[in-house]
């Protein structure tokens, strides 16, 4: 009986985080891009990097 009780507390526990990981890939109010760690990838600056990496092969 025990057992049954921890086994059934694992599986909800797991069915739990698995719903909070689809809930959190699906939510519209997220920031930042799809990869999910909610960093502020359109505040890259491309040309910047552009311009870097041809100073940078340049000099090699």
């Amino acid at each position: 009986m025990a057992e049954n009780i921890i086994i059934g507390i694992i599986f909800f526990s797991a069915l739990a985080y698995l719903f909070t990981v689809v809930r959190k890939q699906f939510s519209t109010k997220s920031t930042g891009c799809a990869k999910g760690c909610g960093g502020a990838c359109s505040t890259i600056d491309f040309k910047k990097i552009e311009a870097e990496m041809q100073k940078n092969k340049q000099t090699i």
